[in-house]
């Protein structure tokens, strides 16, 4: 299951970006799983990583080498996350970093690696290992696609943005990304990879990833759990010849933010047996945090997920999940409830205009936007969310077996 329709857009090439896919056999023998970035000499590399404190032994490597050196490539496997493997992790993590740099004549701290896939197991090295020189052998621009499915784990479809922007002097901006279960990253997304040709400082460059995460990759979730792995990585070339200073940062944060959208936008579509695609809109908040409060307790409740699987205009839960938000003072007679278009609560009650059937009329379709007028303040967030189906539950019962 999964809504919209999942076409995967074009995926503009990175001069001085490469990717090259192949299959390793890591879990599942003939599916591409490996994945190996190349970035040019010049470029400038930011990254956010998992608050988990239980992070996967690559985001200790990863962490570590990008804080040392600038890198020269990325690894990423599926199929294994190498998280709650210990000393062994640890060993396995810097062996694939050992390995991938004798392959490609470089150093060690210069690869950082990436894991994605069932907890608690072993990384097997031997078909890590060997699955490296035909990934490497297939390093090209044009390789995104390949490596948008060679990245992904319970995931139905591949997952990428692209855009290009300005008129004499052109900044292309592509990324992939995969997610699909375990989702509220609150920093990152499961995986994510984005590069721009556009010559971007570190210190630009972090602060663009963080505005751009924060609207995108830091509003969705899927089941309120936050993955041991996430990692997203940003990447500058510089290869277009085009320069951001301060004067054009606003821009292009503005077109990095919309790539960022539609990846995060893309994992929610894609939600591990999603039938429903949620936005979750606060208004008149009289901060952020408490906007997101309220956003995330609808998004997150299960009560309120399952009548959205069952298309059933529960609103009662809606109300009884704002409630428990922990807004300080609430004045519930001056929220407003819509779904979509219609009026369904305000003065603490049902609204006098609203009738059931244009409630299950409002339930129907396969987007639904559930917003909540507070009216004490002059704050909007929005949160990105699913239904929470059967399917859901069989692919979380049996993802082991």
């Amino acid at each position: 299951m999964a809504t919209g329709n999942g076409t995967l857009p074009t995926l503009h090439p990175i001069a001085g970006f490469k990717l090259g896919t192949a299959s390793a056999g890591i879990k599942t023998p003939g599916r591409k799983d490996l994945v190996v970035m190349e970035i040019v000499k010049g470029s400038t590399v930011a990254g956010l990583f998992t608050q988990n404190a239980f992070c996967a032994a690559p985001v200790a490597v990863a962490k570590q080498h990008l804080a040392n050196v600038s890198p020269k490539y990325l690894l990423v496997n599926t199929g294994n996350a190498n998280a709650g493997t210990g000393e062994q992790g640890m060993t396995d993590a810097l062996q694939s970093c050992d390995a991938l740099a004798a392959a490609t004549s470089s150093n060690k701290e210069q690869v950082l690696p990436f894991s994605t896939g069932v907890i608690g197991e072993p990384l097997p090295m031997d078909r890590l290992i060997g699955g490296m020189p035909a990934a490497v052998a297939a390093l090209s621009e044009n390789g995104w696609a390949d490596a948008a499915e060679g990245i992904l784990t319970t995931d139905t479809r591949a997952k990428g943005a692209s855009l290009q922007y300005g008129t004499d002097s052109k900044i292309t901006i592509t990324g992939i990304a995969k997610g699909s279960g375990m989702i509220k990253p609150n920093m990152a997304t499961m995986l994510g990879y984005v590069a721009t040709d556009a010559a971007v400082d570190a210190e630009l460059l972090h602060r663009a990833l963080r505005l751009a995460n924060e609207k995108s990759f830091n509003r969705i979730t899927v089941d309120s759990d936050t993955s041991t792995n996430d990692a997203v990585i940003l990447v500058a070339t510089g290869s277009s010849g085009v320069t951001i200073d301060e004067e054009s940062f606003d821009q292009f944060v503005s077109q990095l933010k919309t790539v960022f959208i539609d990846l995060a936008q893309a994992i929610i579509r894609d939600g591990e047996g999603a039938g429903k695609f949620v936005s979750v809109v606060i208004e008149g908040a009289v901060d952020t945090d408490e906007a997101l409060a309220v956003a995330y307790t609808i998004a997150e409740s299960p009560l309120v997920k399952t009548a959205l699987a069952a298309s059933d205009p529960n609103w009662g839960r809606i109300l009884a999940a704002i409630g428990r938000a922990g807004v300080t003072n609430l004045d519930v007679n001056a929220v407003q409830v819509h779904l979509n278009s219609v009026l369904i609560a305000e003065n603490g009650a049902r609204a006098s205009s609203y009738t059931e059937e244009a409630g299950q009329a409002a339930m129907q379709p396969e987007e639904i936007e559930i917003r909540v007028s507070l009216n004490r303040g002059q704050i909007q967030e929005t949160v990105w969310t699913t239904d929470l189906t059967y399917e859901y539950v069989r692919i979380n019962a049996e993802y082991r077996t």
